[in-house]
């Protein structure tokens, strides 16, 4: 069930890739009033643009593997047009909001902070679509354009706003100033991409402190050129912005140094220092950087429901703390021993399988959707 969201599309075809089973994509596009009925309502197809969407009709399948809010009412509706719990499997990867037992799986990430139960699988990264062959296949292919650029060379892989980030100039100048003094000090070279959400004026400001060898591609959406693969498998060690979980746990797929730029700034930021020659933001910079998204996010980690919240923070100290990545400045220290693969794709292959063995523990019955004030009351506080 893919909707609008492009890590978590990831996260449900490497899913459904790792089963080995056949499957059928659905896409789906969401009407501007899909909040009001996901939050209020139970089983429904009120929030999907019915014409510009992939049709939902039987035969239904065995399973359904879906992600983010929107694709909830949808899958719960498909359940129960199938005949309930029992005939469709539904696997959620992320956090739901509809309570967790509405779902034979939940395959979350340490920054959802969801509570321990047997339906509930808890992995250490989103899932991805980084595999040793995709590499190999991807170094082949760009090798004309990679293999010429001195090494060693450094992935610059750039986020955008998210949370409490903010990918603005500043932080762009910051980055490319140490990413090119990096590669200068070695030799070497960069190779850089951005992402959908990075803004153009951080790729101009990284840009205008690039002085070695590199090659820079802006994101283009349906590219069927992206080089992004390539980066990944001609790169010696990567560079990524903290954002961003599925572009840190595709990094770390390869095998190579991680470093992790913060984007934060002030007090507990891991930022490397704003050289002289970067000109900080001007109070109208400032100003004009201000997001209510950054601001809803502190506050909702002050005062909010802990349900409506992540802290990716965790993600990185474990990450880190394993010695898969350090933070951008940090020295890369040699690991004793050496940290192990990250094996979440793996093990949520195994928990869906376990999900049709006959000799598995029934899974207790669905509740069904109460009243509005309860059905929303659990959503926020479960």
């Amino acid at each position: 069930m893919l909707g609008h969201k492009v890590g978590d599309n990831g996260q449900i075809l490497a899913l459904a890739e790792g089963l080995g089973w056949p499957y059928e994509v659905k896409h789906l596009v969401y009407k501007k009033t899909e909040l009001l009925t996901n939050l209020l309502a139970g089983p429904t197809l009120m929030g999907l643009v019915r014409e510009r969407s992939s049709p939902l009709e039987p035969p239904w399948p065995e399973l359904v593997i879906s992600a983010g809010r929107r694709n909830e009412p949808l899958v719960r509706w498909i359940q129960r047009e199938a005949g309930g719990p029992g005939k469709v499997r539904l696997v959620h990867v992320g956090r739901p909001w509809a309570r967790h037992e509405c779902f034979d799986l939940i395959v979350t990430t340490p920054q959802y902070r969801l509570p321990e139960k047997p339906n509930i699988l808890h992995n250490e990264a989103p899932l991805h679509r980084v595999t040793a062959a995709r590499l190999a296949e991807a170094k082949a292919r760009f090798a004309s354009r990679f293999g010429h650029l001195p090494r060693p060379r450094i992935a610059v892989i750039l986020g955008g706003h998210a949370g409490p980030y903010s990918m603005d100039r500043e932080n762009g100048a910051v980055l490319g100033w140490h990413a090119a003094r990096r590669a200068r000090e070695a030799g070497g070279s960069l190779l850089v991409t951005s992402s959908a959400r990075t803004p153009n004026k951080a790729v101009d400001a990284l840009e205008g402190e690039i002085d070695v060898p590199a090659f820079l591609y802006r994101f283009r959406r349906d590219d069927p050129d992206n080089p992004y693969l390539g980066i990944l498998a001609w790169a010696d060690e990567l560079i990524v912005t903290c954002d961003s979980m599925s572009m840190l746990a595709e990094a770390i797929a390869t095998g190579k140094p991680v470093f992790i730029f913060d984007l934060a700034r002030g007090r507990g930021s891991r930022r490397p220092p704003v050289p002289p020659s970067v000109r900080r933001r001007t109070l109208l910079e400032r100003l004009a950087d201000i997001r209510l998204q950054p601001i809803a996010y502190r506050l909702g980690m002050l005062v909010g429901p802990k349900r409506l919240t992540r802290d990716v923070g965790i993600i990185h100290r474990r990450q880190v703390a394993a010695g898969r990545a350090v933070w951008l400045g940090d020295p890369w220290p040699p690991p004793v021993p050496p940290p192990g693969p990250l094996l979440d794709l793996e093990r949520a292959v195994a928990a869906v399988k376990r999900l049709f063995d006959p000799d598995r523990v029934p899974r207790a019955s669905v509740p069904q959707a109460g009243s509005l004030g309860s059905e929303l009351l659990a959503r926020l506080f479960q």
